[in-house]
């Protein structure tokens, strides 16, 4: 990838121009930055660590980059470095190097943006884990969306990625979700009993008791939850699949329990003098543990002698590290930041360094029609279900809506906006260029034109001088930074920006550029490879983000 070429290339020579200058040796044997210079600057990659370097230099920065320009000399596929006010070392990629990689994209478009210098990690990506006592509501949505993109993200960069759902179906939620069950089955059968207080209240239940067999009259309240356990986690299954989100595995907390690793990890952790007892219960002890930053102990085994949650999911974690995982990602709703200073101290309890553990939490998500807030379920329920939601608007606008914003704020979900077929829509305004280029290539095919093969394309990419084909040209060079900005932010939401600005960069190249011309066809041809390059790069952005990309809209 041209633009990773370059970076490494830069980072060698400045380790090399800094090796005789002890204040700099240190900085310059770090990950160096690099930036997108802004639209009136001449340059395709901008070089700011002189203004790093002249501070430890006690020199003016645009002199050291001046120095440092100097010392670059000729790179492959860059014009010669030129410094900048007010201390930058700005690069222009060459035509030749920008049709190289336009080839590139067109030979291998799947394998586009992985990292071949990555240093491949082996992570396991937790996400949704929703209890399996009700259907999944809007967070289980931008969950799904922010753990499967980052799964398929990291993956295409290099890594060794898996993805798991883990289900809580152990405890005492299985006791009163059959309880409440129970309740509405006595009640469609005319009695007149209650759902017991603390119990599951919402109308979903109902729906559930017209669906029992006909023994459920003789059912203790632990068989109309294993039931109905059943078939919400069916039902989770099945909304995951129509969501678009993969998961390698499904993980039953009571796999935990019937293989007695509950058991085994608090002896485990006694072991390690890592738990201790007190006032009747057993506590995990963490205090002067490097890596723990919780502000308490906390209890593992209550003095009723009956184990916590927490110690499942102590046991959990550490069987994804018993399975060979060498880092843990979990992603959280919004009522779980307390949950992640506890389990940091479990990791760092179990030997494990700090950043073998990561929490991710999203926050809420608020649906709105225009500027009116949408509070109630089309049924009259608590909540609205994602199901619903996909009923509504289609997975396409979900996954693309939940993906552009950060995991940490709070998001605002217009369902008319998400439903309307215009370029206010964002995922709309992505798609249309795909569609539209796919529609060039279909009236090329009428006109006997036909874009030119790999070996071609670098050839014909060097008549792309226009400015409006060169920002495209360029902007296809920065996508596998757009996936290198998703891993280190753990978010897919630079990904649908990029796909925004590169789609807004197709819209002016269509006004001013004519794509079929058979009275200029090695012309037409270069321009027809270009439109390709926008196609696949656009298809694989949204392929990574769990969204189709039409041929027809």
């Amino acid at each position: 990838m041209i633009l990773e070429e370059l970076k490494h290339a830069v980072s060698l020579r400045v380790r090399e121009w800094a090796k005789d200058q002890p204040e700099l040796a240190a900085g310059a044997g770090k990950e160096l930055p690099f930036t997108q210079p802004p639209a009136h600057v001449p340059a395709d990659l901008s070089f700011p660590w002189p203004l790093q370097a002249a501070k430890l230099l006690k020199r003016k920065p645009l002199d050291v980059a001046g120095d440092l320009a100097k010392a670059f000399g000729a790179l492959e596929g860059v014009e010669p470095p030129q410094p900048s006010p007010p201390g930058f070392v700005n690069f222009r990629l060459t035509s030749s190097a920008l049709s190289r990689n336009l080839a590139r994209i067109s030979r291998e478009p799947a394998t586009y943006g992985a990292n071949a210098r990555v240093r491949a990690r082996s992570i396991l990506i937790e996400f949704v884990s929703a209890n399996p006592t009700g259907p999944l509501h809007l967070a289980s949505g931008r969950a799904a969306t922010l753990g499967d993109s980052l799964v398929r993200v990291l993956r295409r960069i290099g890594h060794k990625v898996g993805a798991e759902y883990y289900i809580n179906d152990a405890g005492g939620r299985a006791e009163i979700l059959g309880q409440s069950l129970k309740a509405r089955h006595e009640q469609a059968r005319g009695k007149d009993v209650q759902v017991p207080e603390g119990g599951y209240q919402g109308e979903y239940l109902k729906d559930m008791a017209a669906d029992l067999p006909a023994e459920a009259a003789g059912w203790k309240p632990v068989e109309f939850g294993k039931w109905a356990m059943n078939r919400l986690i069916a039902q989770h299954k099945e909304d995951m699949a129509s969501f678009g989100a993969g998961f390698d595995r499904w993980f039953l907390e009571s796999e935990l329990h019937d293989a007695k690793a509950v058991e085994q990890t608090l002896a485990w952790l006694k072991e390690r003098k890592m738990a201790y007892e007190k006032d009747g219960a057993t506590w995990l002890g963490t205090s002067g543990v490097e890596g723990a930053d919780d502000d308490k102990d906390r209890v593992l085994v209550k003095s009723d002698g009956k184990p916590t949650y927490f110690l499942a999911d102590i046991a959990y974690h550490k069987n994804k590290f018993d399975r060979g995982w060498g880092e843990l990602i979990d992603i959280l709703g919004a009522d779980h930041h307390g949950y992640v200073p506890r389990m940091k101290a479990a990791v760092a309890a179990m030997g494990k360094p700090p950043e073998a553990f990561h929490a991710i939490v999203h926050q809420l998500v608020h649906l709105f029609k225009g500027q009116e807030a949408v509070k109630m379920s089309k049924r009259a329920g608590e909540f609205v279900t994602l199901r619903e939601l996909v009923a509504d608007v289609g997975r396409d606008a979900c996954r693309f809506f939940f993906a552009q914003r950060t995991p940490n704020a709070h998001m605002n979900f217009d369902l008319e906006l998400a439903k309307k077929r215009s370029n206010e829509n964002p995922v709309f305004y992505v798609q249309y260029v795909h569609a539209r280029i796919c529609s060039i290539f279909r009236e090329a095919q009428k006109a006997d034109l036909a874009p030119p093969d790999v070996r071609e394309t670098e050839a014909l990419g060097q008549l792309l001088t226009q400015p409006e084909e060169r920002a495209l040209l360029v902007k296809l060079a920065w996508f596998p930074d757009a996936l290198a900005a998703c891993e280190s932010a753990l978010s897919p939401h630079p990904l649908p920006t990029y796909l925004l600005e590169l789609a807004g960069l197709y819209h002016p190249f269509y006004e001013k550029c004519r794509v079929v011309d058979s009275s200029n066809k090695d012309l037409s041809r270069a321009r027809l490879a270009l439109c390709r390059g926008v196609k696949e790069v656009i298809a694989e952005g949204l392929e990574l983000l769990g969204v189709s990309a039409p041929e027809l809209m």
